[in-house]
């Protein structure tokens, strides 16, 4: 006997293993086909997930959130019914059923039978009273038999016996034609009947921190790190615009105003959820919400134990992609269900390195991402991340600035050798060899990026941050602004392209305003810039409050002290922190160029002109601000500095010559 299921414009081959739309085949993974042959062959009925993971994995253990990656795949392949809802209905607390009407087809040498299943689809709300379980359970009796299960009693079966003859098989042939024909015409007059409707679907999304119901700081860095996660895979999708809400500060671990959010943010729809961690047990909740309608256009609930982490964005950002209607190309779809970690400590200890590096505690990030590697080696992303914690250390805080750049070297190779096309490693490592004096080799490989991810704001932004060390400052302007209105409130490096165009206002306008010592030190800078300088002494003392290891924050305290007259206390913490950094081979041209400036303003020209030699030697030549910027205007007599912006011209026209 061989069977074959029929709903809307699929056929479900049991016996070959094989779906049809139309007639093609659909490719679906053995499993997630199986998981679809039980669900077809139940039809009607509430399966539970204890129920289904035992028929799919009979001899093994396996996470709910197998099943639910499986459901999902489901979802994406089959789409919607011809009533515009899902095939599979979530029945929350207890598992999932297939709603859409079935026809199930017998087929032997001798006979053909027909059984239609027709019923109206039926949504289950579930409410929670003291603990109690459903007020109700919708469903179809099951039935000792193998055929009655899929006929209600009010139903009919109509057999007809196996045609003996061509002449028979055309007489048994018109019935069935008939039956088409009329059932075509029908839904053909529903279809006049109902008025034309058009589905907008979102095209930009906000992903908001998750927000954590149980005050617990062991699990807080969940929240954006959960958040970060479903950005990374859904932000390389061409089909959407993602915004991620990096103002961690203003929305983690506390309810927000989806329509104010929104408003913010520009976009069509945000995502927020919660979690809520019980001993091994975690438990994830997101919606989507459709800001133009006002109305929650998809949610989702995760149970699963709290070491397998990876497996929950797994299945968030499938049916995600699923609820937008996305239409994904096959690398996309491997982007969303990326592979399982060998070692689930190892995933969490990666995410908390993530969630430390957005706090800017780059060191305890280092210490954490090399644990993570060290456990699971065949992490792509944990190795790009740990190459990038490495090079924020060299080129910001004082240590031993060589080494890190050489480990981070070395990570950044061991992810491309992983994942040689991923997006997020490929942005990482392109920041890292503009600050490495290898501009012109990131600038390639950005703007591939930005071709074939033409949404992925990270990719614009470090674009412009390739083109401003290059001084190529309207091009760095003009990318910039293209990632800003992709993503609003994006942070990392500050906006200095319109520092360097003297567009100082601007400049401030575009730096966040939480209390963040590398922020702050901007704020600063700026102020100074527009030769405010009271306000300008108050934020570079701050932000030495807030962190005196980084060197931003020392060239701060020590323009501040030249505010405030003391040059000799000035100059004497300038040198002191310059010895350190060139002992350590750390620092960037970007950051060279700073100290240069501060020993400018601060009297001392030859240590200027020695900062900026190393600047430009660093890789940092962008000359129309070099030649302009009002604190080495004390320099511009000097032989040496004629001399270092002749060098820096040159690069500079060369880079133009290639590029532009």
């Amino acid at each position: 006997m061989r069977e074959l299921y029929e709903f809307g414009c699929f056929t479900l081959d049991v016996a070959e293993s094989r779906l049809l739309r139309d007639g093609r085949p659909v490719p679906l993974k053995p499993k997630v086909l199986e998981t679809l042959c039980v669900l077809v062959e139940n039809t009607g009925h509430t399966m539970d997930k204890s129920e289904l993971m035992q028929r799919l994995w009979p001899d093994s253990h396996v996470e709910e959130a197998n099943l639910s990656v499986n459901i999902s795949q489901l979802r994406k392949a089959l789409g919607e019914n011809e009533n515009g809802g899902p095939f599979i209905e979530t029945v929350p607390k207890r598992g999932y059923r297939f709603v859409a009407a079935v026809t199930k087809v017998l087929i032997e040498p001798s006979e053909m039978i027909v059984r239609e299943v027709t019923r109206s689809r039926i949504v289950i709300e579930e409410e929670e009273t003291n603990g109690a379980g459903p007020t109700s359970t919708v469903g179809w009796p099951r039935s000792t038999s193998a055929d009655a299960q899929f006929t209600p009693a009010h139903l009919t079966v109509t057999t007809r016996s196996a045609p003996k003859s061509g002449r028979h098989a055309i007489l048994l042939a018109i019935p069935l034609i008939l039956i088409a024909v009329i059932t075509a015409g029908y839904l053909l007059h529903l279809k006049r009947e109902r008025p034309a409707t058009t589905v907008l679907r979102p095209s930009s999304l906000a992903v908001i921190p998750f927000r954590n119901l149980k005050a617990d700081s062991e699990t807080d860095f969940l929240g954006s790190s959960l958040a970060d996660a479903l950005t990374g895979r859904l932000s390389t999708t061409t089909a959407l615009t993602v915004r991620p809400s990096a103002e961690v500060i203003n929305y983690r671990n506390q309810p927000v105003d989806v329509r104010k959010v929104a408003q913010e943010l520009n976009v069509d729809a945000v995502l927020t959820g919660t979690y809520f961690k019980e001993g091994d047990n975690l438990k994830i909740t997101a919606q989507l919400t459709d800001v133009r309608t006002n109305q929650i256009s998809w949610h989702e609930s995760v149970d699963l134990k709290y070491g397998k982490l990876r497996g929950a964005a797994d299945v968030l950002a499938l049916s995600i992609a699923k609820a937008l209607q996305l239409e994904l190309a096959p690398s996309e779809v491997e982007r969303l269900q990326q592979d399982e970690p060998h070692d689930e400590l190892a995933y969490e200890e990666y995410l908390r390195g993530r969630f430390l590096m957005s706090t800017n505690n780059q060191l305890k990030a280092v210490e954490m991402l090399e644990s993570s590697v060290a456990r699971d080696p065949k992490q792509a992303l944990a190795w790009a991340y740990l190459g990038k914690a490495y090079s924020v250390t060299a080129s910001q805080y004082l240590g031993d600035g060589g080494k890190y750049y050489d480990k981070a070297q070395m990570a950044y190779e061991k992810a491309l050798a992983l994942k040689p096309d991923d997006p997020e490693t490929l942005v990482l490592l392109a920041n890292f060899l503009t600050e490495a004096n290898r501009v012109e080799e990131a600038v390639p490989i950005l703007r591939e990026l930005t071709r074939t991810h033409p949404n992925y704001p990270f990719a614009r932004w470090e674009l412009s941050y390739a083109y401003r060390y290059a001084g190529a400052l309207n091009p760095s302007i003009e990318e910039g602004e293209r990632a800003l209105q992709l993503y609003p409130n994006i942070t990392g490096h500050v906006f200095n392209s319109y520092l360097y165009a003297g567009q100082y206002e601007k400049f401030i306008d575009t730096l966040p305003s939480r209390p963040d010592a590398y922020f702050v030190f901007y704020h600063g800078l700026g102020h100074y810039y527009l030769k405010d300088f009271a306000r300008a002494s108050a934020e570079f003392e701050r932000a030495y409050e807030l962190d005196s290891s980084a060197i931003v924050t020392h060239i701060g305290k020590a323009l501040s002290l030249g505010i405030a007259g003391k040059n000799i206390q000035a100059l004497d913490l300038l040198k002191a922190i310059d010895s350190r950094t060139q002992s350590g081979g750390g620092s960037d041209g970007e950051i060279s160029y700073k100290l240069a400036t501060a020993y400018a303003v601060l009297g001392d020209k030859p240590s200027a002109l020695r900062k900026l030699r190393s600047s430009i030697d660093q890789g940092f030549f962008c000359y129309g601000y070099l030649i302009s910027d009002p604190l080495t205007e004390s320099l511009r007599f000097e032989n040496e500095y004629l001399t270092l912006m002749e060098k820096a011209r040159q690069r500079h026209e060369e880079f133009k010559r290639k590029f532009f």
